[in-house]
C-alpha cells in the first residue's frame, strides 16, 4: 500500500506543479517552485513505478486513488 501513496502524492505534486510554472510564466519570473514541485512528483510517479514494475496500469489509477482516499478518511 505505500507503493500507492507514493504514486498518488507523486501525481498530486505533479498536478499542483502546473499553476504554479503557468503563474510565474505570466508573471515573467522564474518557475522555481513549479518546476521544483514537477521534478518531486515525477521522480516519485518514476520510483514507485520501477519498485513495482507491472503492477499499474491506466484503469488502475482510479481505484489506487480511490483506495488512498479510503485509507486516509478511515
Amino acid at each position: 500500500m505505500q507503493s500507492d501513496v507514493m504514486l498518488v502524492a507523486g501525481m498530486g505534486l505533479v498536478v499542483l506543479s502546473l499553476p504554479a510554472i503557468l503563474s510565474a510564466w505570466a508573471d515573467r519570473r522564474a518557475p522555481r517552485v513549479g518546476t521544483l514541485l514537477l521534478l518531486g512528483g515525477g521522480g516519485l510517479i518514476l520510483w514507485t513505478l520501477s519498485r513495482a514494475k507491472g503492477a499499474y496500469s491506466w484503469a488502475d489509477i482510479p481505484d489506487v486513488f480511490y483506495g488512498v482516499i479510503g485509507q486516509i478518511v478511515n
